[in-house]
């Protein structure tokens, strides 16, 4: 989890190869009505954001029962949509942190709906998880897949 532009996917898609997870991009959830609202710069509401998380509670859910092991790149940026998308006791949650200069010329840098000019609404609505690995993103990605693996494998390990 994290603000736009903190590399959710980008780590994701890369741990989930490293820990032969399955992988699953929030943004794929998301109505073309809500991408092309942040495409034009206007932050979603919580009234947008709704379907949204009921969604991807609904696949993590059948996953859970499914047995499958996933990997969920999602903002989730307040403690009442982490309750809503990840209900279960035995998630994994990370919040990928960083400066703000760090994610905005990170977003400077790519081809994405979600534009620079709207990262200070996602800080302004950003709860910070208490209950969270919280890994800095300005190191590489290889080091942040390592140190989330490392931190999976310890809980497979019951350390």
């Amino acid at each position: 989890m994290g603000v736009a532009g903190c590399g959710k996917t980008h780590v994701g898609k890369m741990l989930a190869q490293e820990l032969d997870y399955q992988f699953i991009d929030a943004d794929d959830f998301h109505s073309q009505a809500n991408i092309e609202k942040m495409r034009s710069g206007v932050p979603l509401e919580d009234a947008d954001r709704e379907p949204w998380l009921n969604s991807l509670g609904q696949r993590l859910q059948q996953a859970y029962q499914a047995k499958e092991q996933v990997v969920l790149a999602a903002s989730l940026l307040k403690e009442n949509y982490r309750e809503k998308v990840l209900p279960l006791d035995d998630c994994l949650l990370v919040h990928l942190h960083g400066e703000k200069h760090i994610i905005a010329e990170r977003m400077r840098g790519r081809e994405h709906f979600m534009p620079e000019e709207l990262l200070d609404s996602q800080l302004a609505l950003l709860e910070n998880p208490s209950n969270a690995l919280v890994i800095d993103v300005d190191q590489s990605t290889t080091s942040i897949v390592e140190a989330i693996t490392a931190h999976v494998n310890e809980g497979k390990n019951g350390t």
